[in-house]
């Protein structure tokens, strides 16, 4: 079992490193995207590791925007030109960490092979999400007045029509797929331009376009809905809480491979717990 883990990332290189260091057990290569806004050097500490990739086509990705897709989409294809025949590609932020060990993760993997994880609902179930997808939103767009020119726009044009024959789905950003279906996403970004064209104008548009893309394909028969991200949504808002040493009972209880939101600078001993907890029962 080979597995691809694609990092899109702005925050700490030592939490990123950490990370690699928990999954290094030679199942996995790590293809780091930091963030364009970022020196390159704020990453040094990884430069050395031997089995690290760093995103060449780096994006300055804006929060809520279609530029963390653009992000992603380069990310897979150094991965695709790698030509490495790698069984998954994993999608994770810099803040997420593996809350089961690695051998644990592959394992599991190796008994879902040929599995997509990703979680997602249809519209008819997502109270909200409606609007993000019927209006206009600029997110990648970075000048005074861009908020009231979204407004103009919203109140002139009707509302935005979804293209024929695709049915939108969305939910989580982070997945774990097959090789051939993360390239089939890939190829499907590069030749469809009805993705694009639709979804650029969205809010949080990666949490949309890739179940839509995936359930509206051969592969939705091979779905599994969830992504096995522990997350903790209960304060509300856009953004999940970071987890911290309070979170732990409720992590160890879940069955999922990785968690996410954690900041070391805000509450490292939580990641510690976390790793003495598998070393005694999943290695």
């Amino acid at each position: 079992m080979k597995v691809a883990c694609l990092i899109i990332t702005y925050t700490s290189a030592q939490q990123t490193l950490r990370l690699i260091k928990k999954l290094n057990n030679g199942h996995f290569d790590f293809y780091i995207h930091v963030d364009k806004k970022l020196d390159l050097d704020t990453h040094k500490v990884l430069f050395d590791e031997p089995n690290v990739y760093f995103v060449t086509d780096r994006i300055d990705v804006k929060w809520g925007g279609f530029t963390s897709v653009y992000a992603t989409i380069n990310g897979l294809k150094q991965i695709a030109a790698s030509k490495i025949n790698y069984d998954y590609v994993n999608l994770l932020s810099g803040q997420d960490y593996p809350i089961k060990s690695a051998t644990y993760i592959i394992e599991f993997l190796t008994r879902n092979k040929g599995k997509q994880f990703i979680h997602f609902k249809d519209f008819e179930e997502w109270t909200g999400a409606q609007k993000r997808i019927d209006e206009y939103y600029l997110q990648d767009l970075n000048f005074k007045g861009r908020f009231r020119l979204q407004q103009l726009i919203n109140t002139i044009f009707k509302k935005r029509q979804v293209p024929d024959g695709i049915k939108p789905y969305g939910f989580a950003t982070f997945w774990t797929l097959t090789l051939d279906c993360a390239l089939y996403v890939l190829k499907t970004l590069e030749t469809d331009h009805r993705f694009e064209r639709f979804f650029k104008y969205t809010f949080g548009s990666d949490e949309f376009i890739y179940p839509t893309i995936i359930m509206n394909s051969a592969y939705k028969t091979s779905v599994i809905n969830n992504n096995y991200r522990y997350t903790d949504w209960s304060k509300g808002g856009s953004s999940p809480k970071i987890l911290v040493t309070g979170d732990f009972e409720k992590i160890i209880a879940s069955d999922c491979l990785f968690g996410r939101k954690f900041d070391i600078n805000i509450d490292s001993n939580i990641l510690d717990m976390i790793d003495d907890y598998d070393l005694k029962h999943h290695n």
